[in-house]
């Protein structure tokens, strides 16, 4: 096929489409054409947020995300479609371009060629399933029916899209007037600029966190803050080769790790969710993202959808400490247990240690998998937990471990950690030998708080971490490079400990153990003043402490378990 040049969109409008064509070719959107007006308000998404939480009504804040996300999602198909079809309508008008042809017939085979679209990640849109069309019926008492309709029909023209639509609409107790204002808003003038389908992909990630930080403890189920995924991702640098997360929630891990490389495509994506709702709201971001992957449905543990796949990067926060998993269904010869030359224990009480162990089995040899994991998986005393923990340390796969501040997570002030397993610590695929040693890093001072109830990592935080951990596992190519490595323990804050240590230590690894504390500085303060200051804060601890205990009492005799 013909190739052409970028061409500016202009307002002039479309030729008026044959009734006998298929398809009915949208030109720009009923908002006018492509503006190249300034940047939007850099809150343009927080007044959008607002206007839709007005527009809830009585739908439950868990339930709202499945209705709002997929009208944005249509809004974006619809969107690129329509600047696709502008795009090689204008270049067919131009004499110069390679698509010109003169002949109005040959144009409008062209301009209804779905390859022309496909070709360029683009999903042709039917009439009835457009933006446009949507907007002139939104006030329709049959709206809620023509969105389902809308999602059936590109549903069977786009086999790629099966299962990730919902045809929920008609059945749901959203009001009419709620789904014309919702389809109002993402009508906004700023969608129909240029990089309007960027805006609506930036959009469409400040929603999923709201909506997450909304649901507080269950939006963790399908959102990790981004301040983490920034974190893991700038750790693992992930350039080339397959991405793999097994709790893939709504695809934050694959969109960050393709931003990392500028959009290079040198990256594919392969995850596995076991809610379909949360799957739906994943496959979406990947394609607002212009992203392609392979994300299946399912239990990771019981039923691994990917038996064979060898990722070279495992990024992920799966649900830790999950009871009640199922663990006696699991055969005991499971080719995941193995951990190099030894044998894994699979732990009845939670699962953590059998993520830990199917992170491992998916990895390619030079791979690195880095996850969210909770603070007790580094010491517990469980003894299969343990074993398993000493196993994996034995056998050289434990290559760093940070442990993060408090509050960076949604609902719960509960802090977590990073582990990082890796097979590439025998001095292979350009990284330096590392096999006797282990890399702490103690973040727990880090992180700025963002809200009343919420911490988040600052950027100059991301680096000196991820710093910290590109040194350690890196040298240079000549001496001197070599001499300049900052590979250095900082007291209170990093230390490369000896495999010697970790024995001695039982194999606890909690970073605080091996990096010591902090030198710091007299801050001056009297003592005078500072013992009744701190007197006070003890005081209010306490007073806390004693309200958090009484409620709890009181919760338990409404649940007839008092004393």
């Amino acid at each position: 096929m013909p190739t052409f040049k970028k061409i500016n969109l202009t307002s002039e409008s479309p030729p008026a489409a044959s009734p006998a064509q298929p398809l009915l070719p949208l030109g720009p959107s009923e908002d006018g054409p492509a503006s190249t007006a300034a940047e939007p308000d850099i809150n343009f998404e927080g007044e959008l947020w607002d206007a839709a939480v007005r527009l809830r009504g009585t739908v439950a804040p868990a339930d709202y995300k499945h209705y709002v996300l997929p009208l944005l999602f249509l809004r974006y198909l619809s969107l690129r479609y329509e600047q696709r079809y502008e795009q090689l309508r204008l270049a067919l008008q131009e004499s110069a371009s390679d698509y010109y042809t003169g002949d109005p017939e040959i144009d409008a085979e062209i301009l209804a060629d779905p390859i022309e679209y496909q070709k360029e990640n683009i999903f042709v849109v039917p009439e009835e399933a457009s933006w446009a069309y949507l907007r002139r019926h939104a006030r329709a008492g049959d709206i809620k029916l023509k969105l389902d309709n809308a999602m059936r029909l590109l549903e069977e023209r786009h086999p790629k899209l099966a299962g990730v639509l919902p045809r929920i609409y008609a059945a749901s107790n959203l009001e009419p007037d709620q789904v014309a204002g919702l389809i109002s808003l993402f009508s906004k003038d700023v969608f129909a600029r240029k990089n309007g389908a960027d805006l609506l992909g930036r959009t469409y990630e400040y929603f999923i966190s709201n909506f997450a930080s909304t649901e507080g403890n269950r939006g963790g189920e399908f959102f990790t803050p981004s301040s983490i995924v920034r974190l893991l991702v700038e750790m693992l640098q992930p350039t080339e080769g397959k991405v793999f997360d097994p709790a893939a929630g709504s695809g934050g891990m694959f969109v960050q790790s393709a931003r990392f490389t500028y959009g290079s495509h040198s990256l594919s994506f392969y995850g596995q969710e076991r809610i379909e709702t949360t799957l739906r709201l994943c496959r979406m971001n990947l394609i607002l993202h212009g992203l392609d992957g392979d994300i299946r449905l399912g239990n990771s543990l019981l039923n691994d959808a990917h038996p064979d796949l060898r990722a070279d990067y495992v990024i992920t926060n799966p649900p830790f400490n999950m009871r009640g998993w199922d663990a006696g269904k699991l055969d005991p010869q499971d080719a995941r247990l193995q951990i190099g030359y030894r044998r894994g224990q699979v732990t009845y009480s939670n699962a953590n240690y059998m993520w830990m162990m199917h992170f491992l089995y998916h990895l390619a040899d030079g791979g690195t998998a880095g996850y969210v994991m909770a603070n007790g998986a580094m010491t517990s005393n469980v003894s299969e937990e343990r074993r398993t923990r000493e196993v994996l340390v034995e056998e050289g796969f434990v290559d760093c471990i940070v442990q993060l501040p408090d509050k960076l997570f949604f609902g719960t002030g509960i802090p977590c950690t990073l582990w990082f397993l890796s097979k590439n610590r025998g001095g292979t695929h350009g990284y330096r030998r590392r096999l006797d040693e282990i890399l702490f890093i103690d973040a727990r001072q880090m992180g700025e708080m963002v809200s009343r109830r919420q911490r988040a990592l600052t950027d100059d935080e991301i680096h000196r971490i991820a710093s910290v951990y590109h040194h350690y596992r890196t040298e240079g190519d000549t001496p001197e490079e070599e001499s300049r490595n900052e590979r250095k323990d900082v007291p209170g804050f990093c230390k490369i400990a000896a495999l010697e240590q970790v024995r001695a230590h039982d194999y606890k690894l909690t970073p605080g153990i091996y990096v010591g504390t902090q030198v710091e500085d007299d801050d001056d303060e009297p003592f005078e003043e500072k013992m009744p200051r701190l007197i006070e804060e003890l005081r209010g601890l306490f007073e806390e402490s004693d309200r958090l205990r009484a409620r709890i009492l009181e919760d338990l005799e409404h649940l007839n378990y008092g004393g």
